[in-house]
């Protein structure tokens, strides 16, 4: 955790306003954009950057209406260099690899991960190793991580198999772990949000929608939520709802029966990006969502390419996971007990309401932070630019 109080007052709306449309590196990234928010202290020289981020917020009203909101921006983590959001976290992973002298990284993947680990790794002149479930990874992604040079290992067994597998490797020989485990990914995913905020010129919407599978962004999403609070640079925070494949479902079992215990699942989805039973971020996700007051939702797959149909047809494009918020996100929402006017979706729901007991408000817990609309005291706002 960066020392948030400490950052008070050398930050603003303006420090990073200032550098939008920077054509000079670190700040034409979408991630270094923000390096105060995201690793103040590391030098310049060990910055590995393509660059990453800066993709487009989307309001398209007719899929508002179709999920039935008012207002509705799709962030479209798919304009990253090597195809999705895992790039904002490569870019810190990586650069804290360098900075630690590393010469090799690794992951299990599920596709997005081992592509962008890849590319990463090969801008670095690092050595890439990458575990992923046999037939069970996109294309697409398994072809740019050979073409990067990354060394792929199949095997037979899910993606938890592969993760510990890899667990195993990087601490036996000595090789830098890159999944989200990794806080250094983290504090790059926490740029989406910081992006986000900014394009909506700092006034947060109602809710942030997102497909939960390993729970990285999730819980990356309500560590930017509350220093972007804590900062002044936003007035509230918004509810975190994250969305999950009814088949790869633990942290939505979790949430039904009051995070009592941690359920682990056989992930069985086509949503192959959110395949995973049990998730590594599980414990800060919780975290996240008792920050924010959020929900959480599953969906089926027949939801979630109802939903992906929807936003094909409306020329922006998804994958099967991304789909997934689109899919479930009004549902959660209007299950909370806030009707929301305008919802933001992490990579772009419906289904059929069953009450409003399906969504009960997390309680709060003495040792947690402040949960939900958090609002500050008028005499602390920050004036808007």
């Amino acid at each position: 955790m960066h020392d948030i109080e400490a950052m008070g007052g050398r930050v603003s709306h303006a420090t990073f306003d200032d550098r939008l449309g920077a054509r000079d590196r670190p700040y034409s990234s979408g991630v270094w954009r923000f390096k105060e928010l995201v690793y103040p202290d590391l030098p310049e020289a060990y910055i590995v950057t393509r660059p990453e981020g800066n993709t487009n917020l989307y309001e398209i009203p007719r899929l508002a209406a179709w999920a039935g909101l008012e207002r509705l921006h799709l962030k479209h983590e798919g304009e990253n260099p090597t195809g999705s959001f895992k790039d904002r976290g490569m870019t810190g992973g990586v650069s804290q690899a360098r900075r630690l002298g590393m010469e090799r990284v690794a992951c299990a993947s599920t596709g997005n991960t081992s592509a962008a680990l890849a590319a990463y790794a090969a801008l670095a002149g690092m050595g890439a190793l990458v575990f992923f479930q046999k037939g069970q990874v996109a294309l697409g992604k398994l072809a740019q991580s050979i073409a990067y040079g990354a060394t792929c290992v199949q095997i037979d067994g899910d993606f938890d198999t592969a993760m510990r597998l890899v667990q195993a490797v990087c601490a036996e020989f000595g090789v830098y772990l890159l999944n989200s485990l990794n806080p250094f990914r983290l504090e790059g995913q926490k740029s989406i949000i910081f992006e986000v905020m900014q394009q909506l010129h700092w006034q947060p919407p109602d809710w942030i929608v997102v497909p939960g599978g390993n729970l990285g962004n999730s819980s990356a999403f309500g560590k930017a939520l509350l220093e972007l609070y804590r900062l002044g640079l936003i007035s509230r925070v918004p509810r975190v709802t994250v969305i999950q494949a009814a088949g790869a479902n633990p942290l939505f079992l979790g949430y039904r029966d009051g995070f009592k215990a941690r359920p682990t699942v056989t992930a069985q989805t086509l949503a192959t990006a959110i395949k995973i039973g049990a998730p590594v971020n599980y414990a800060k996700a919780v975290r996240a969502l008792r920050w924010t007051g959020g929900v959480v939702e599953q969906v089926s797959d027949q939801e979630i390419m109802d939903a992906k149909a929807q936003i094909d047809a409306a020329g922006v494009g998804c994958e099967p996971a991304s789909a997934s918020v689109l899919a479930g996100g009004a549902q959660a929402c209007q299950h909370g007990r806030d009707r929301p006017r305008r919802a933001c979706r992490g990579h772009p729901h419906r289904a059929r309401p069953e009450g409003p007991d399906r969504h009960p408000r997390l309680p709060h817990r003495p040792d947690s932070e402040p949960q939900g609309h958090l609002r500050q005291p008028a005499a602390h706002r920050r004036a808007r630019p």
